[in-house]
């Protein structure tokens, strides 16, 4: 099978970020399918380059990787951007990708990735040049998702983003939700349950793993021997931060300087709530900068006791964190304040607490309970990496998505 792959923020391991479409794709490789990636321009220079104009030719892994220049390839780099700049790289990326796209081999199947859903144009105007099945992924719901956080308010943004949302939903052969949540918000475009598949996202059961050493970062982190809960990911509107940092102050003012918050990552609130925190005088909040290689990152997890999922108080809950599954994956306890079936995760299989989204005395009351009981965290750490192998292993779901892609190129669905 000959598959073109379409995603705006493709990433390898060797960059820090959600390398779930590199898994993906290596994995098809591994089973004998040609992929080709179309990206925007990607950060690392670990692999030979051919240019060739406006694209850069990479090979990793058996992945054809054609880095293309338009969009921006950093999603962090949205969050300093306003939403109509914002709208005109997601454009500007699907116009020159379908250019690049239609002068390749004819593929079997179009595969493309939400997020931006901009790509979901380019998806379907390569099936119907190549007069292939398209199938799509919604990794998020816009302009749902946005709307629910407050980052879109704009009523002609939102019957703009509304009106894309179906007309790509109703043009895909397949589509695949990360989420229950999300395949309902598919449902409710009036898309047949049939069409949609969950495939939610995975843990990377070989990058974070308990047996990793964190003692070099939690010594440059100064934790010294205080039980240390770490966020990691995108700082922005979404992300919700002041949450951690009210938990934080509260832990600061029980007296409980035995625990401490690190918040790992970049984005637009970083600077404003490094500057909330030093007004406070925390302490205990410790900020960690963005590191070269997700390997990094995972000695940075390993050297921590506990990790926090953490979202700005929303309406509706549909996301696919990364970050919680490799939580789950490096074997730590995970405390997460969004519920519905990410809370379900972690309170059914005892890995963790599910806080109250806008009560962060929960939180701290969590982090407590946990550094006073070193045994119950210890349990719920070897619950959540048990969790992981069996629920969300990579290659399991990688293959489940193989079989997406196959059944769209059948004869019957052709």
């Amino acid at each position: 099978m000959r598959i073109l792959y379409i995603h705006q923020y493709f990433i390898t391991p060797a960059t820090e970020g959600g390398t779930r479409s590199y898994e993906f794709a290596r994995y098809l490789t591994r089973q004998g399918h040609e992929v080709t990636m179309i990206c925007s321009g990607i950060r690392n220079k670990e692999f030979p380059v051919e240019e060739h104009g406006r694209i850069k030719e990479y090979h990793r892994d058996g992945i054809r990787i054609l880095s293309i220049a338009a969009g921006y390839h950093d999603a962090r780099a949205a969050t300093a951007m306003s939403g109509w700049r914002r709208m005109i790289h997601f454009h500007s990326f699907a116009s020159l990708a379908t250019e690049i796209g239609k002068i390749q081999k004819k593929p079997d199947v179009i595969f493309a990735t939400h997020t931006p859903l901009t790509v979901g144009l380019t998806g379907h105007r390569l099936a119907r040049h190549f007069e292939v099945p398209f199938v799509f992924e919604v990794r998020d719901l816009w302009p749902d998702a946005l709307v629910n956080i407050g980052a879109l308010t704009n009523p002609l943004g939102i019957w703009y983003l509304r009106r894309m949302e179906r007309r790509i939903y109703r043009r895909a052969d397949h589509i695949i939700a990360l989420s229950p949540g999300m395949k309902e918000g598919v449902l409710k475009q009036g898309i047949p349950d049939q069409k949609v598949t969950v495939i939610p996202n995975s843990s990377d059961l070989e990058l974070f793993n308990p047996r990793i050493d964190g003692a070099d970062p939690r010594r440059r982190l100064e934790l010294g021997d205080r039980f240390a809960a770490i966020y990691f990911g995108a700082m922005g509107l979404a992300n919700g931060l002041d949450y951690a940092v009210d938990a934080a102050k509260l832990l600061h003012d029980r007296g409980r300087s035995d625990i401490a918050i690190v918040l790992h990552g970049e984005g637009k609130d970083k600077v404003r709530l490094k500057e909330r925190a030093h007004a406070l005088r925390l302490k205990n909040v410790v900020f960690s900068d963005i590191v070269p290689r997700k390997s990094d990152m995972a000695r940075i997890v390993a050297g921590c006791d506990a990790c926090l999922t953490i979202y700005r108080a929303s309406k509706e809950v549909t996301w696919s964190p990364n970050k919680l599954f490799d939580a789950l994956a490096a074997g730590k306890p995970a405390l997460i304040n969004v519920g519905q079936w990410l809370g379900e995760i972690v309170t059914e299989n005892e890995c963790g607490y599910a806080v109250h989204p806008e009560r962060p005395e929960s939180l701290a009351d969590a982090l407590i309970d946990l550094a006073d009981h070193p045994e119950k965290a210890r349990a719920m750490g070897q619950n959540a990496r048990k969790v992981a192998e069996e629920q969300f292993d990579r290659k399991k779901l990688a293959a489940r998505l193989e079989q997406v892609l196959l059944q769209a190129t059948g004869p019957s669905n052709r």
